[in-house]
C-alpha cells in the first residue's frame, strides 16, 4: 500500500497528532497532480491506495481523487474521525468501495480526553454506519497514557461490528505530540504490560478479529510469547517495522515523497517532477536509508540487544529524545542479554 496524506486540514485537536496543524503548511496538490499520484502508484504496481490526512474528508476533490483510483483498478482505503461526516460524503465512501477506517481510541472518557469532547459518540456513530454498508475496514488506537489499560474497547468493537482488523499505534513524538509528550507517552514499562496485554487479547480474540501493532518491539514480545509460530507472522503479517531504512514510501499533502510515515524530514522528492519509481530507486541506494537499514550501526541498548534484527526500535521517537537517529529507543523496557551478563559480572 501506498499512503497519501492528501491533506493537514482538521478540525478535531487530538493531543497525539503527527503534525501540528496550527503550524500547517497550506499547499496541497490539485486535483490534476492528484490524478497523477494515482498513476504512479498504480504503475509502481501497488495495489492499494491509502488515503489519510488531517482529515481526509474535508479535501474538496477527494472523491474525484477516489473516483480515479477506482477507474484504473486501484482499491481504496480511507481513515476518518468521524468530524465532518455526513451523509454525502458517507455515500461516496459506499459509492466507490472505500475500506474505511475510524480512529476511536478506548472507551468515551479516555477517548475524549484525548480527542475532544464528544468525539467517541460521533466515531462510534460513524463505525456503526460504515459495518452495516459493509465497508468497515479498521479501527485504528494510539497508545497512551489515559488509554492504556483500555486497550480491549477497541477490540471488542472490531469483534462486535465486523471490522476486518483493529490496529494500534505506539505514540510518536512529531507535531502536536511532541508539545504533549510528557503527559501523553506511555512509560516504557507502561508499554511492556500493554504489548503483553495485547498480545493475551490476540489469542483471546483469534477468529473474531485481527489484531495489529505499529511498534517495533511488539516484535520482541511475540518472539518471546511464541517463538514457535513467530517468523511465519513476522514475515507475512506484522506491520510494526521501522520502516525508514528504505521499506516504506509515502506521499505528503504538497505531493512529496518521504520514507517514514511519522519523519517530516528526509524528503525524496515530488511528484511534479520525479516518479514514485525513481524515487524508490533511490531510496534503496540512499546512504543514509541503507545505513539505517544495516541495523549494526544502531548505538547504545538497541545495537547491543539479541532482538535488534527483528526489531531496532523507533528511528524517529529516539531521534526526537536523543537528537542521534541511530540512538536507542528509549520506550522500551527491555534490557539486553548482554548488558544484564555485564551486570552480573
Amino acid at each position: 500500500m501506498i499512503v497519501w496524506r492528501c491533506t493537514r486540514r482538521c478540525v478535531g485537536n487530538c493531543l497525539y497528532c503527527s503534525f501540528n496543524p496550527e503550524a500547517r503548511d497550506p499547499s496541497e496538490v490539485n486535483t490534476k497532480d492528484g490524478f497523477r499520484i494515482v498513476d504512479q502508484i498504480y504503475y509502481f504496481g501497488s495495489p492499494f491506495f491509502g488515503i489519510s490526512g488531517g482529515e481526509p474528508l474535508l479535501k474538496e476533490d477527494i472523491f474525484e481523487v477516489i473516483g480515479y483510483a477506482r477507474k484504473v483498478g486501484l482499491q481504496v482505503s480511507l481513515i476518518t474521525s468521524g468530524f465532518v461526516f455526513n451523509e454525502n460524503l458517507f455515500n461516496g465512501l459506499v459509492r466507490n468501495e472505500v475500506r474505511t477506517a475510524v480512529s476511536i481510541d478506548g472507551p468515551k472518557e479516555a477517548n475524549d480526553k484525548i480527542r475532544g469532547k464528544g468525539s467517541y459518540d460521533k466515531a462510534f456513530a460513524v463505525m456503526k454506519k460504515l459495518s452495516e454498508a459493509g465497508i468497515l475496514d479498521c479501527i485504528v488506537t494510539t497508545i497512551t497514557r489515559d488509554n492504556y489499560k483500555y486497550v480491549e474497547h477497541p477490540i471488542k468493537l472490531g469483534a462486535e461490528y465486523g471490522a476486518r482488523t483493529v490496529v494500534f499505534h505506539n505514540t510518536v513524538p512529531v507535531g502536536r505530540a511532541e508539545e504533549n509528550m510528557n503527559d501523553l507517552a506511555p512509560s516504557p514499562e507502561e508499554y511492556e504490560w500493554t504489548f503483553n496485554h495485547i498480545y493475551d487479547l490476540t489469542k483471546k480474540y483469534e477468529g473474531k478479529v485481527q489484531i495489529n501493532v505499529y511498534s517495533p518491539f511488539y516484535a520482541r514480545i511475540v518472539r518471546q510469547r511464541n517463538p514457535s509460530d513467530f517468523w511465519s507472522w513476522f514475515a507475512n503479517y506484522f506491520l510494526g517495522k521501522c520502516t525508514i531504512g528504505g521499506n516504506y514510501i509515502g506521499i505528503t499533502e504538497n505531493g512529496d515523497f518521504r520514507s517514514c510515515g511519522f519523519h517530516e524530514g528526509y524528503r525524496l522528492g515530488n511528484v511534479r517532477n520525479k516518479t514514485l519509481k525513481e524515487c524508490w530507486e533511490e531510496l534503496q541506494n540512499s546512504e543514509l536509508h541503507l545505513k539505517l537499514r544495516d541495523k549494526s550501526n544502531i548505538k547504545g541498548k538497541c545495537g547491543v540487544c539479541e532482538y535488534r534484527e527483528i526489531c531496532g526500535g523507533c528511528r524517529t521517537r529516539a531521534e526526537f529524545y536523543t537528537g542521534d537517529i541511530f540512538e536507542s529507543d528509549p520506550a522500551c523496557a527491555y534490557v539486553p542479554k548482554m548488558l544484564r551478563e555485564q551486570t552480573e559480572k
